[in-house]
């Protein structure tokens, strides 16, 4: 997936809790495990601006995009030599 959420990293930072940051948010606990682990298909701007706003930073520090291609293009080719 190329946007990865790093929602686990700034909760660290801050040593807060997923049941807090959820209360904070308005979001449920079971949402927030969503969201940073990955299964969410969309966030609504409301709940990326809430979440900036507990977390105090921009919404860069929550997203990442990752390059799949670029990713896939610097593993070594597959040994196609047969044995």
């Amino acid at each position: 997936m190329p946007i990865v959420v790093r929602i686990d990293v700034e909760l660290a930072k801050r040593k807060m809790g997923v049941g807090e940051f959820a209360e904070k948010v308005g979001l449920t606990p079971a949402n927030v495990a969503v969201l940073k682990n990955g299964r969410a298909k969309a966030v609504r701007f409301s709940t990326l601006e809430a979440m900036c706003r507990v977390l105090d930073c921009q919404p860069g520090d929550l997203l990442e995009w990752i390059d799949d291609e670029a990713e896939a293009n610097s593993l070594p080719a597959p040994d196609t030599r047969s044995a």
